[in-house]
């Protein structure tokens, strides 16, 4: 049985390129006000289980 080449970072070599690179144009989100919006998401939920419970 033959042996197999490793392609591990070669194979990967575009994917970091293409992570590394960032978009100045792209929005930029605080990572405090994605927190703040599950938060606020998570009460919103249970408010709304207590109002109208299946």
């Amino acid at each position: 049985m033959a042996k197999k080449k490793s392609e591990g970072f070669q194979s990967s070599a575009g994917l970091v390129r293409y992570f590394d690179s960032e978009d100045d144009k792209a929005p930029k989100i605080s990572p405090y006000v994605v927190l703040g919006m599950a938060v606020v998401l998570s009460i919103v939920v249970i408010v709304a289980n207590s109002v109208w419970p299946t």
